[in-house]
C-alpha cells in the first residue's frame, strides 16, 4: 500500500489503464486513487497487468 502503480484490466471494450496510489488491495479489490483524486476500485479477476512505478507529481 502507498505505492505508485500503473494497471491495466479488461473491459467489454477492451483494455482501460488506471494509474495512481494502491491505497488498498481486500477482499479481492484493488483501490488505486488517481492523480486527480478519483478513486478506481478494480476486481483482481479483470487484472491484466500491474505494476509498481517510480513515484513523484
Amino acid at each position: 500500500m502507498g505505492k505508485r502503480v500503473t494497471t491495466r484490466r479488461r473491459v467489454p471494450e477492451g483494455f482501460r489503464d488506471a494509474v495512481g496510489e494502491l491505497e488498498f488491495w481486500r477482499d479481492g479489490v484493488l483501490g488505486v486513487r488517481k492523480r486527480d483524486g478519483t478513486l478506481v476500485e478494480i476486481p483482481e479477476e479483470s487484472l491484466a497487468a500491474a505494476k509498481v512505478v517510480a513515484g513523484g507529481a
